[in-house]
C-alpha cells in the first residue's frame, strides 16, 4: 500500500488463472498507430504535473497514438485488478501497492520486464520494491514511488509538556503518554486503531517479525516475546496516549494534527503538505510549529525500522499495445518523470534522484532520507494480499486498542496469518 493502502478484496493468488496469457515479453502485442494506452493510476498522490507530462511526452513521441489515465481508488484495488487483468478490455498499465504486487507477479497477470529493465533504471531502482515486483528471478512490476515514513511534532506542544525530541523508542512512547496528560483533550501521539502500518516498526524494533519463510512453509510469528513487547509497547500508545477513534484508520490523520488535537502524528513524508497547508493552499494552525524528525530505534540515537508505503506498476498481459504500453512506462520511470514525483514530496523510484524530494527545509529532507534508508516491507508471499484483504492485521490493532490481552491475540492472528501464507 501504499502506503497506506485501504482494504482490499480477497485474492488468492493461486486460483487466478488467466487463460493464453503472455507473461514474457509482447506476445500479446499488436501494437498499430492510432492505439490507446489506457492507463490506471491509484488515489490522487500522483500530481498533475507528472500526469500531463506523461500524457504529451507519450503522444509527442508516438504520433497517432493517445494515452488515457482513469484514476481509480485503493479500496477494493485488488478485486478490480484481478476482474480487469483477466479481461479482454484490459487496462494496459496497472498501479499497484507494493504490498499488492506479489499477488499479481506470481500469477500470470503482469508481462516480464526484463527485457526492459535497464531502461526502466535498472541497479538504481529501489531494491525492496523491485524484490516486491519479481517473482522466479524476473521483475513484473517496476517500482514506481515509495514513501517514507516520519514522525511530525507540535514544537508549542512540546515546549508546553516538557517534552524533547526522542532518541530512542521507549522514550517516544513515554513522551506520548505524558503529553497527554499534560494536554487534556489532545492526542500525545495520534494512534487509531487500524493503523497497522504505525505498528509495523514496534514489532521490528523488538526484533520481532510479522512472518518468515521456513523452508517451504510461512511461521508467524507476533505472538513471539520479541514481537509482543513492540505490541504492549503500541497498546500504551493507543490506550493512554491517544483519543484517536479505537476502530478508525489511518485516512487523514493530519486533520486532528493541524487542528491542534495531536501533538504527534506518523505519516508518509508526502503528508508534510496536508498538514502545513489547508486545502485551497492556506497555511494552517500549525503551519509555523510543526517540527519532524525520524522515528527512533531502540538503541540510542538509531533509527527504527519503517514500513515501506508505495506503489509498484506493471503492464497488463492482456495489453493489446504492450509495446507501446513498454514505451509509456519507460517515461514514468524516466528521470524526468520521477524527479516530478520528487518535488510533489514522493520518494522516487530511482535511488540517484532521492535528494530531489521536496522538503521544507534540508533537515526536513535528511529526516526523509534517514527514514528511506531503513525502511522495510511486509512478508513476501503472493498470499499476503489475502491476509490484508481479511483484516488480521487491522483486527489485531482494534483489539489491542481496546485493550486486549497482547499475547492472546497475537497468537490467534498467528494461526490465521499461518493458514493464508501456508494456504
Amino acid at each position: 500500500m501504499k502506503k497506506t493502502l485501504g482494504a482490499v478484496a480477497l485474492l488468492s493468488a493461486t486460483a487466478f488463472v488467466l487463460a493464453g496469457c503472455s507473461t514474457g515479453g509482447n506476445a500479446g502485442s499488436t501494437d498499430s498507430a492510432g492505439a490507446e494506452i489506457r492507463v490506471w493510476l491509484v488515489g490522487t498522490d500522483t500530481p498533475q504535473d507528472a500526469r500531463d507530462y506523461l500524457k504529451k511526452t507519450f503522444e509527442d513521441e508516438n504520433p497517432g497514438s493517445t494515452l488515457v489515465i482513469e484514476e481509480q481508488q485503493w479500496t477494493g484495488l485488488v478485486d478490480k485488478l484481478t476482474t480487469s487483468l483477466s479481461s479482454n478490455d484490459s487496462p494496459d498499465i496497472v498501479e499497484m501497492g507494493n504490498t499488492q504486487a506479489p499477488a499479481f507477479t506470481s500469477s500470470g497477470a503482469l508481462i516480464s520486464l526484463e527485457d526492459i529493465k535497464k531502461e526502466l533504471g535498472g541497479s538504481d531502482l529501489l531494491p525492496g520494491f523491485v524484490e516486491a515486483g519479481s517473482w522466479d528471478g524476473k521483475m513484473y512490476a517496476a517500482p514506481y514511488y515509495s514513501g517514507a515514513r516520519v514522525v511530525f511534532y507540535n514544537t508549542k506542544m512540546y515546549d508546553q509538556a516538557g517534552v524533547t525530541v526522542p532518541t530512542t523508542l521507549d522514550q517516544y512512547v513515554s513522551n506520548g503518554t505524558t503529553l497527554a496528560t499534560a494536554l487534556p483533550g489532545v492526542s500525545g501521539v495520534y494512534f487509531p486503531g487500524k493503523d497497522w502500518y504505525n505498528a509495523l516498526p514496534f514489532i521490528w524494533e523488538n526484533g520481532g517479525e510479522i512472518a518468515v519463510k521456513d523452508g517451504d512453509k510461512w511461521d508467524a510469528q507476533l505472538s513471539s516475546d520479541k514481537s509482543v513487547k513492540g505490541l504492549e509497547q503500541v497498546q500504551t500508545l493507543m490506550t493512554k496516549a491517544s483519543l484517536a477513534p479505537k476502530d478508525g484508520d489511518e485516512a487523514n490523520g493530519w486533520v486532528p494534527f493541524r487542528t491542534e488535537q495531536a501533538a504527534t502524528y506518523s505519516a508518509p513524508s508526502w503528508a508534510y503538505w496536508s498538514i502545513v497547508a489547508d486545502e485551497d493552499k492556506q497555511p494552517t494552525a500549525v503551519a509555523d510549529t510543526t517540527g519532524y524528525f525520524a522515528l527512533p530505534g531502540m538503541k540510542e540515537g538509531s533509527t527504527a525500522q519503517v514500513f515501506a508505503g508505495g506503489s509498484n506498476v506493471g503492464i497488463s498481459a492482456k495489453s493489446k499495445n504492450q509495446d507501446l504500453a513498454k514505451k509509456a512506462l519507460e517515461i514514468m520511470l524516466s528521470d524526468d518523470y520521477q524527479t516530478i514525483l520528487a518535488k510533489a514530496g514522493l520518494v522516487p523510484a530511482l535511488t540517484s534522484l532521492g535528494d530531489q524530494v521536496a522538503a521544507a527545509t534540508p533537515e526536513l529532507a535528511k529526516v526523509i532520507a534517514a527514514a528511506a534508508a531503513n525502511a522495510k516491507l511486509t512478508p513476501a508471499s503472493p498470499n499476503w494480499a489475502d491476509v490484508e484483504a481479511k483484516g488480521i492485521m487491522q483486527d489485531l490493532f482494534v483489539n489491542i486498542a481496546n485493550g486486549g490481552d497482547v499475547k492472546s491475540l497475537a497468537a490467534d492472528a498467528d494461526k490465521q496469518i499461518e493458514s493464508i501464507l501456508n494456504g
